[in-house]
């Protein structure tokens, strides 16, 4: 297992060993265990996660922290998988002594998790893990998450689909949750939005960490359908439109939709190699958000890493500044207080302010979209034109979850 710590900032000691005040660093911190991607395929997402969280804690320690304490964070590999983030998880608590909990990178890792949680007693926000079985079928009241799932993120590219004007549908998504989840809920969102859609009964699903997709590309260029839903992400995503651009797929007459397509990650790896004209979404979208907060955030994080921050590192810089205002709003560092705390609460980040829906747990957000052109600026593609969706035009009412945590 990888275990780095950010420690919390050296006491402030005054002359003849005395102080004036105890200040937050001379406090037992509050301790935050958190379970990412760290090697491996997928490693950058663990890295973006890593750099919003010690950007949270370290401007938090900075202006003293949380109830007078400082916080510290103990990162974990999950290795991408759910063993091995339960183990982690179990570690971070009965060994490290953590206070709470966040992370997790894949669908597949949170279902195994997620019933676990209860076992360990601490509340835990998913940053990442889009399964709405996370806040849905497998609920309970220790879990939260503060990120778009995969309603919320495929209810947009549903909306983009519908109005891009393309009727016949096929896709290529990873061949696990994420990828038949997304499928299945674009199915039924641009069915609903276009009942003249049709779908493809040949949907391409590459196994994850796939390296040759050559056969999946051109299966959908021989098939000619309207629209291709890209649910493939992370370095798949990035190998897949390499390869894509050598075959001449970006060139073909139909329309192109990643749901994943403007995750920072992936626009930084492809640069210029990003195709211009290609609808893609993210779950957080740095240019998008006219706000103090986020204004401060963008700043602070290209400042320490020359990049924009990626949805996963605002999710992550989020999820600390939620576990502050649950501890604030509970008044003190109990495990099962922080949890009530976090139930329905409201708090503010750099994405707008993000409220935990009572019955679920799950956060009233919504992705943006947008167009990939040329940045004069920048290797990276921009977003023009861009749309953020609001939580209530994409999220699934509460008796659709499969979860009723009670109000």
């Amino acid at each position: 297992m990888i275990t780095r710590v950010t420690t919390p900032l050296g006491a402030a000691i005054l002359g003849a060993g005395m102080t004036l005040a105890a200040p937050a660093s001379a406090q037992e911190p509050i301790h935050i265990g958190a379970i990412y991607i760290l090697s491996g395929v997928g490693s950058t997402y663990g890295e973006f996660a890593q750099n919003g969280a010690n950007l949270a804690i370290d401007e938090i320690n900075e202006d003293g922290g949380v109830l007078g304490r400082p916080l510290e964070i103990t990162f974990e590999d999950s290795q991408l998988e759910a063993q091995t983030a339960i183990q982690a998880m179990r570690k971070l608590v009965y060994q490290d002594g953590v206070d709470v909990l966040m992370g997790l990178d894949s669908s597949g890792v949170a279902t195994g998790v997620v019933p676990v949680v209860p076992e360990v007693e601490t509340p835990f926000i998913i940053t990442h893990a889009a399964t709405p079985d996370a806040t849905g079928k497998l609920c309970n009241q220790w879990t939260y998450r503060n990120s778009v799932n995969i309603p919320q993120n495929v209810m947009g590219a549903a909306i983009m689909a519908d109005e891009s004007g393309a009727n016949s549908w096929t896709t290529v998504g990873p061949d696990y949750a994420f990828g038949h989840q997304s499928w299945e809920y674009f199915q039924r969102y641009l069915g609903e939005l276009n009942p003249d859609a049709t779908f493809s009964d040949e949907p391409s699903f590459p196994a994850f960490g796939t390296e040759d997709f050559t056969p999946f590309i051109n299966t959908v260029m021989s098939n000619q359908p309207d629209g291709v839903f890209i649910s493939v992400w992370g370095s798949d995503l990035v190998n897949f439109t390499r390869q894509a651009n050598d075959l001449g797929f970006f060139d073909e007459d139909f329309e192109v939709l990643m749901s994943l397509g403007a995750a920072t990650e992936v626009l930084n790896a492809l640069g210029e190699q990003m195709p211009t004209g290609v609808t893609v979404g993210t779950r957080y979208w740095y240019g998008a958000h006219d706000n103090e907060m986020n204004k401060a955030f963008v700043e602070a994080y290209r400042e320490r890493h020359e990049t924009p921050p990626s949805y996963n590192a605002q999710n992550a810089y989020s999820a600390v500044y939620a576990y502050k205002a649950a501890i604030e709003k509970a008044g003190e560092v109990d495990k099962a207080a922080i949890r009530d705390a976090l139930k329905g609460m409201s708090y503010q980040a750099p994405m707008g302010e993000v409220r935990f829906r009572e019955g679920d747990n799950q956060a009233l957000v919504g992705p943006t979209y947008g167009v990939t052109a040329d940045d004069p600026d920048s290797e990276l593609r921009r977003l023009d034109p861009q749309r953020s969706f609001a939580a209530e035009d994409v999220t699934p009412p509460l008796s659709e979850t499969g979860c009723n945590l009670g109000g």
